[in-house]
């Protein structure tokens, strides 16, 4: 060993070697000895997470569907005069399922029609003629029923014209302000129509004692409410429709009445789909009457 002027040892080059191999040899130890230390504590000790944000949880309790349209009233709609030619019928079936159609028997396509719409699953109706209160001077075709005819002559045409109208499930009348105002007319006339079969007053007169006699008689029947298109015009014939929903939404159920022109057809079209959402429901003519 050397000693300075200063009185410090200085290592000689051998011995600082030895102690740089022992630190280089101490370092692996360390590393190994700090790994073990961390993978203890990271298995054995638990550290708080941070707090998650908290969210508001919606639950299918608290999702409310919105409410279905208030039931109003219900509505039987029932066009007349079916089976002419250039008749909008295929305008007419999109209108409502639940759309009703009166068949003429005397018409040229009456039992075209009939089967047409009964396949597509429409509810049919006879139209049937019936003598006015202008007879002769207004007709209201051939095999009408007249009050000039015995008790069996009424039955015997009622029967002719319903065969004519296949799978009509009920009767109104076509015309007939004089015939349904007469009671004997009428229990003829009733007495004739088949089991099950109901028949709707068009009460194209005051006077009438259809209904009346119907229901003395344990048929089922019903009374129109409202007229659609005595005025052929959109303006009159909404007007009229809004009456008939009116009509419903007091009494529970109207019928209301109208015939296959464009501009009732037009009107229907465009106005029914608003009353559903409004919570009109159209019904079946079977489903009107009592």
């Amino acid at each position: 060993m050397i000693v300075g002027r200063e009185g410090r040892r200085r290592l000689t080059p051998r011995r600082s070697s030895f102690r740089t191999i022992a630190l280089l040899t101490l370092l692996p130890v360390l590393g190994l000895l700090a790994l073990l230390v961390w993978s203890f504590v990271s298995l054995n000790v638990r550290f708080p997470l941070p707090a998650k944000r908290k969210t508001k949880q919606v639950t299918t309790a608290q999702i409310v569907p919105p409410a279905p349209p208030r039931q109003r009233g219900k509505i039987v709609l029932i066009l007349d005069d079916v089976g002419f030619d250039k008749q909008p019928i295929a305008e007419a079936t999109r209108i409502d399922p639940n759309l009703n159609f009166s068949v003429l028997p005397n018409a040229p396509h009456a039992v075209e029609f009939a089967t047409l719409l009964h396949r597509q699953g429409f509810e049919v109706l006879c139209h049937l003629p019936m003598e006015p209160e202008q007879y002769p001077r207004v007709s209201p075709g051939s095999g009408a029923v007249l009050t000039s005819m015995t008790d069996e002559q009424i039955v015997r045409t009622t029967l002719s014209n319903v065969e004519r109208v296949p799978y009509a499930r009920g009767v109104n009348n076509h015309m007939g302000s004089r015939a349904t105002a007469d009671r004997r007319v009428m229990n003829a006339v009733l007495s004739a129509l088949p089991e099950d079969m109901y028949f709707i007053d068009s009460r194209t007169t005051p006077a009438s004692v259809a209904a009346t006699v119907a229901h003395e008689m344990s048929i089922r029947a019903a009374t129109r409410n409202v007229f659609l298109d005595d005025i052929e015009t959109d303006d009159a014939v909404r007007r009229q429709l809004r009456d008939l929903a009116r009509e419903s939404e007091e009494r529970g159920v109207a019928i209301g009445i109208g015939h296959m022109y464009p501009v009732t057809i037009r009107v229907l079209s465009a106005e029914i789909p608003e009353l559903r959402r409004q919570g009109f429901k159209l019904i079946r003519a079977s489903q009107g009457v009592r």
